[in-house]
């Protein structure tokens, strides 16, 4: 597939959408989970929206944050890989259910091997943060942003993948 140019920076739009974003970002940035686990949920919802812009970015925030190479190889098969926790494949799982939503909605043996490994609030703020980093995968491919294009304004130049 060829790629397509950027169509807006709904960043920058006049009007309330630049309220929108800054509002949108805040929220964003409010969760108090493990910062790893959370780049994993957001790595794994971003594949499977197929968001360029929010995978690139994410890996980079991931290695700056110190995830090793192999297990972000290793999120696209995370099911059959030994690399991660009971928590992090209940929060993986959790992630899925929650982007591709399945016409009889979230199963019951789901719910409650997520509700086991985060309790009542963690469960709620990770259900927060998957509809979140949907949103952002939506914004970003319906104006198609450019990987890495915003890397010098979030530090993740830092991160040594150009």
């Amino acid at each position: 597939m060829i790629s397509s140019p950027p169509r807006l920076d709904y960043s920058r739009q006049p009007g309330p959408s630049t309220e929108l974003f800054k509002k949108y970002l805040d929220f964003s940035m409010a969760f108090k989970m493990d910062e790893g686990l959370l780049l994993l949920v957001d790595i794994r919802a971003s594949q499977l929206n197929g968001c360029a812009f929010c995978l690139d970015m994410h890996i980079k925030q991931a290695r700056l944050h110190g995830e090793r190479e192999l297990r972000l190889h290793h999120l696209a098969i995370w099911r059959e890989s030994p690399l991660f926790t009971p928590r992090e494949c209940a929060a993986l799982g959790w992630t899925e259910a929650l982007t591709q939503l399945s016409p009889d909605g979230v199963p019951e043996e789901l719910y409650d091997r997520a509700r086991e490994q985060f309790g009542d609030a963690e469960l709620a703020e990770l259900t927060f943060r998957v509809a979140a980093i949907n949103g952002w995968n939506r914004l970003n491919v319906a104006f198609r942003t450019l990987p890495g294009s915003k890397d010098r304004m979030f530090g993740l130049d830092k991160a040594g993948l150009a």
